[in-house]
């Protein structure tokens, strides 16, 4: 039984909420990684789902690292080593799959995100915020480093020099500054944030899933492959494309100015 994670789905679009409003649905200290890991995972492999949401319950989105488990980690009773592999086979399990996952995910931000939630965030293909959202890269607070990956997601989303600021300064930012640094692409009133990230959704799911899967797979290839690498990768992906029944239908549905239906 699920104690961390909700997974609901409709049509194409699944709906991640992650769901210890108590705790401000924190990512570590409980079973949020092993759940996260399991939807994605069924996500990966359940051909019928064309975009993911994920968002949190209650006033907050995620307030990262559970500062109780973070107390025993500094106590001097846990051995560096036991940290290091803590870390390898916990959070950072979760930075790994979601970055593998082919399907585009949206975070519904709707409160909160802060430190491995601003990473969480960040570990999405797009961001849509409530205007009741905050975020920070606050582990210097804490005296501590991103230690799931947000040294390397935060600044291919907001540049290096606005990373540095953020992660220097440990600052929280309001939902408009964080529209203004291209954190997120919408700032929606608070009651319209998933309606707007459904739309959002809806507008992915409508177009052809297996397509979708490779442009995603692209954009995050490239963003560590050379120019001329991602060229042949370009080439092998779209001479899988050109041969697909959607392609065929969009092809078709032009030509003779309809609407396409695509199946995947």
């Amino acid at each position: 039984m699920s104690t961390f994670l909700k997974y609901e789905q409709r049509d194409h679009v699944v709906t991640l909420t992650m769901s210890q409003p108590e705790q401000r649905n924190p990512l570590t200290g409980n079973t949020a990684v092993e759940e996260f890991l399991e939807a994605i995972d069924r996500i990966s492999t359940d051909r019928s789902v064309r975009a993911v949401i994920l968002t949190g319950e209650g006033p907050a989105f995620s307030a990262g690292g559970d500062i109780r488990k973070m107390k025993e980690q500094s106590s001097g009773h846990v051995d560096g080593m036991r940290i290091r592999e803590d870390y390898r086979q916990g959070i950072q399990r979760l930075p790994l799959a979601l970055f593998s996952l082919e399907v585009p995910v949206i975070a519904a931000v709707n409160g909160p995100a802060i430190g491995a939630g601003l990473d969480l965030a960040c570990m999405c293909d797009l961001r849509i915020a409530s205007e009741k959202a905050r975020f920070a890269e606050s582990f210097v607070k804490m005296g501590i480093v991103p230690g799931d990956g947000g040294a390397w997601l935060l600044p291919r989303v907001i540049g290096l020099s606005r990373a540095a600021e953020l992660s220097f300064t440990g600052r929280v930012i309001d939902a408009a500054t964080a529209l203004h640094w291209n954190l997120v692409s919408q700032v929606v009133p608070h009651d319209e944030l998933l309606s707007a990230a459904n739309r959002l959704a809806d507008e992915i799911a409508a177009n052809p899933p297996q397509v979708t899967r490779m442009t995603k797979r692209l954009i995050r290839e490239g963003m560590h492959m050379s120019l001329a690498s991602l060229l042949e990768l370009s080439a092998a992906h779209q001479a899988l494309a050109h041969q697909t029944a959607d392609h065929r239908e969009a092809v078709s549905a032009f030509l003779e100015k309809r609407t396409p239906q695509f199946g995947g």
